[in-house]
């Protein structure tokens, strides 16, 4: 399965595979072939934080 290309989709996605099926983002980035930063990057260009403790991102108002 390839990833959504839409930010906002991309994010929804990434939640929800953290959530129900990788412990950590580097499990996930690893499973899909693609790097953390690539990820984080892209996240954070909609206003989105890895939040390592909870194993999601969250908007930075509320990190």
């Amino acid at each position: 399965m390839d990833m959504p290309k839409d930010p906002i989709m991309l994010m929804s996605f990434l939640n929800t595979q953290l959530r129900d099926n990788y412990s950590s983002l580097t499990e996930l980035a690893k499973t899909y072939g693609v790097s953390e930063e690539e990820l984080v990057g892209k996240m954070e260009s909609i206003g989105y934080k890895y939040d390592e403790e909870n194993n999601k991102f969250l908007k930075k108002q509320y990190y």
